[in-house]
């Protein structure tokens, strides 16, 4: 409304400029016609006041009150001021008649409504000012409202026409504009929507190139670090309980280590069962990829032993970490997904499946990663231990320093740590 009103000024100043040197020209050179003199002094009333409304649009452009008041004010200056006009003229020349200027009046009220189709009572209230002026005003004055020939029937009768076309077109164009916003809202929403679910299946750089074209997407990563935690003893506890109640136990352990990975930065990859499988270093790389994997493991046990504490529920994890080279992608045409692959997921997942329960095991080259960092963290040697597909290996089990944070956890360190 705000951008229309002021087109609608620019244009009404230009028609009045572009006028004025040709009126002051005729006063020249008829002899200084005082009627011509007024009409100038009212163009230029005309544009002071528009150039005013300009000022005021730009002061108060965030406030719609104040821009509807600038609308009638911008209206009433170029209808209302030629009525004053003519008023002026016929009382100062003794013509006892008011031309009613149907012409004037049709013209302003179309152009108004063709360039501001907004707001169709502003249009109405603008309108009654010329026309209660005209009939009411000017009657009080000793001025006649209707020319020899013309009845007062027919002149109503088309000023209601000019009027009623005029808010009728603006009525139609707020309706139709109305309904094209609320379409154009559902879709942007719908679009928004259909983001956030393409979000939370792929990593944004990633759904970015999908959208792009239908070609392979595939990367390789020199180093990122993989982790894979599973629930232990699942398929005993799902024989015990409804299968409504495994799915929302899952659901909210799960939504809690989403929450974990967003605010460490690192990327979910899937669920698969019971086994949560997440990684850092990728699609965008990070640094710190090993620590930040590290970290989440620990709250992953801290937030499983309060869940456990709020539920009376007798579950733990087994968590396995693992740091090398992986490929990843996204592969198929249906119910595609983000994956890795590489001997770097397969150790991860070995190193939870042959972890111990609430411990997190993490391989020798995750432990080197994650040495500077042992006023962190406690590294317990286990190993070599016979890693299936993988031969003898030597594996570390991570802990917090119990200065930092207590876990509670049910790890017998004793045996679950083969001293080499």
């Amino acid at each position: 409304m705000q951008r229309r009103i002021r087109l609608g000024i620019l244009f009404g100043l230009l028609y009045f400029v572009t006028f004025l040197p040709l009126d002051t020209l005729k006063y020249l050179t008829d002899g200084h016609d005082p009627y011509v003199l007024l009409w100038i002094v009212t163009n230029l009333v005309r544009i002071a006041l528009l150039l005013l409304c300009l000022w005021l649009i730009r002061k108060n452009s965030y406030q719609p009150r104040q821009i509807m008041a600038v609308f009638l004010l911008a209206s009433w200056s170029i209808s209302l001021l030629h009525r004053f006009h003519e008023t002026f003229t016929g009382l100062a020349s003794n013509t006892p008649i008011a031309d009613p200027d149907l012409f004037s009046w049709a013209l302003s009220f179309i152009t108004q409504a063709t360039l501001i189709p907004v707001s169709w009572p502003l249009h109405l209230i603008s309108q009654l000012g010329v026309i209660i002026y005209y009939f009411c005003i000017n009657p009080l004055l000793g001025l006649q409202v209707v020319e020899p020939g013309l009845s007062a029937a027919s002149l109503l009768l088309n000023t209601f026409w000019i009027c009623c076309i005029c808010n009728c077109s603006v009525y139609f164009y707020e309706k139709l504009s109305r309904t094209n916003f609320l379409t154009n809202r559902q879709l942007l929403e719908a679009q928004e929507k259909s983001e956030r679910l393409l979000l939370n299946i792929l990593p944004r750089p990633v759904a970015e190139k999908l959208k792009q074209g239908p070609d392979i997407i595939a990367e390789s990563f020199s180093e990122v670090t993989v982790l894979f935690a599973d629930i232990v003893n699942f398929t005993q506890l799902t024989e015990t309980q409804p299968a409504a109640n495994i799915v929302d136990l899952l659901n909210k352990v799960f939504s809690r280590f989403d929450q974990l990975a967003e605010n460490h930065g690192l990327e979910k990859i899937k669920t698969i069962g019971d086994a949560y499988m997440v990684a850092a270093g990728l699609p965008q790389p990070k640094a710190n990829h090993a620590l930040a994997v590290a970290a989440m493991a620990v709250e992953m046990q801290q937030t499983l032993v309060e869940f456990t504490a709020q539920t009376n529920q007798n579950i733990s994890i087994r968590i396995g970490i693992h740091t090398g080279p992986v490929v990843a992608g996204v592969i198929g045409l249906k119910k595609f997904a983000y994956d890795l692959w590489g001997d770097t997921v397969n150790t991860a997942s070995r190193m939870e499946s042959h972890g111990v329960p609430n411990g997190i095991q993490i391989s020798e080259a995750t432990y080197k990663r994650l040495l500077k960092y042992d006023d962190r963290y406690e590294f317990h040697q286990r190993g070599p231990i016979a890693i299936k597909g993988k031969g003898p290996m030597v594996t570390y089990l991570l802990q917090p320093h119990s200065t930092d944070v207590d876990l509670d956890t049910d790890v017998d360190l004793d045996r679950a740590v083969v001293q080499p």
